[in-house]
């Protein structure tokens, strides 16, 4: 336990240092605060758009508090998810090739402790940082739009949070086998871009993904039906984030031990 405090400590040092405590939450607030703006300002910035008729009129259908939000959840199903995904691409395979892993593991440290201090780190800056897009824009959809129910606020909150876990824990596990930042980066973004398409195309057979989880949220938020129960979706995603961190640390046991042998 205090090896991982220890590595838990040096994680949030880093990202303090590189910054990400600042931008990457305000990237997140942005993006939060965006969509309802937009949504009630659409109408005057159509209007003032130019290259209309003279006597146009534009009515525009009011959405809902609901769909204003689900709206901005899928804005943090795109770039939300890219942003974190280029935040911390680097956090083991950045230190395995400048050397730092090797100078690490000369010591008696436990695997288990230096991986889940990362995947904790991880956590902890997306928790912040989607709590704090998130509660921007319920903020300026309640002024704007119109009143929100707290516990549909919370449940979808926290099935996309969930999602969020799912991703991140999907990127340690890929920054552990590959060597390169870049390469981590692409094939996590492909790999989720895959999963979300297959789900989609294919909802009858994939219902179970945990990249329902998102679909979820925003289900839970415009009061639709969910076509499939949410029991089995969060039990594999849970279960899908724990195989994750333990093919990860498994793969940071095994790659440091062919390495001290050659």
């Amino acid at each position: 336990m205090r090896q991982f405090g220890l590595f838990y400590r040096k994680e949030m040092l880093e990202m303090a240092r590189s910054y990400k405590w600042i931008w990457v939450p305000m990237v997140f607030l942005l993006l939060g605060v965006m969509q309802p703006v937009t949504t009630y300002y659409m109408p005057e910035i159509l209007k003032h758009a130019g290259n209309m008729p003279a006597g146009t009129i534009i009515t525009m259908p009011t959405p809902t508090a609901g769909e204003v939000l689900a709206q901005t959840l899928n804005q943090f199903g795109t770039i939300g998810v890219l942003v974190l995904v280029l935040s911390m691409m680097g956090i083991v395979s950045g230190e395995r090739q400048s050397g730092v892993t090797s100078l690490i593991f000369t010591k008696p440290v436990s695997f288990i402790s230096y991986m889940t201090a990362k995947w904790a780190s991880m956590l902890t800056l997306t928790v912040a940082a989607f709590a704090f897009g998130y509660a921007g824009a319920c903020y300026y959809t309640i002024q704007l739009i119109g009143s929100l129910d707290v516990g549909t606020v919370i449940q979808a909150g926290f099935m996309y949070l969930l999602w969020f876990v799912f991703v991140i824990s999907v990127l340690l596990l890929i920054s552990a086998w590959l060597p390169n930042s870049a390469g981590v980066a692409f094939t996590t973004m492909a790999f989720i871009m895959l999963l979300s398409f297959g789900t989609s195309l294919l909802s009858r057979y994939l219902s179970w993904s945990p990249s329902r989880l998102s679909t979820i949220a925003s289900e839970i938020l415009t009061k639709v039906e969910t076509m499939s129960s949410v029991g089995p979706v969060l039990w594999i995603s849970l279960c899908s984030v724990l195989i994750c961190v333990m093919l990860a640390v498994y793969r940071m046991q095994s790659q440091e031990s062919i390495s001290a042998k050659a």
